[in-house]
């Protein structure tokens, strides 16, 4: 067993895990995350286009290869530029607006930073 740590209020070593993923300390009754220490090493996520240029948001993109549509039944066209990108997590990592398309979500492996 390992032992617990002391709470970081009040130096109690009467702390204890709560099951629900925190320490509580009987003393002062300060809770605190059991993986707090992990939490504070969290990398930034770097995105990259598919030349392997670092992207950010506000930047320009080309898409690189045609894009089938889902649902709409049209085509985004190799070369369609697109301004103003947010970078996003989850699959499609980029949120951005195509002019006559709308509001639309793309994978960074089909644009290049323009």
């Amino acid at each position: 067993m390992t032992p617990l740590p002391p709470c970081p209020v009040c130096n109690s070593t009467l702390s204890y895990e709560d099951g629900s993923g925190n320490y509580v300390c009987p003393e002062c009754a300060h809770e605190w995350p059991v993986a707090g220490e992990a939490a504070t090493e969290e990398t930034a996520r770097v995105w990259r286009d598919a030349a392997g240029n670092v992207l950010q948001d506000g930047d320009s993109v080309t898409v690189i290869k045609d894009l089938k549509l889902k649902g709409g039944g049209g085509v985004v066209k190799q070369g369609t530029k697109v301004k103003n990108i947010r970078l996003v997590d989850g699959d499609h990592d980029i949120d951005c607006k195509i002019d006559g398309f709308g509001a639309m979500s793309l994978k960074s492996e089909f644009v290049r930073k323009s």
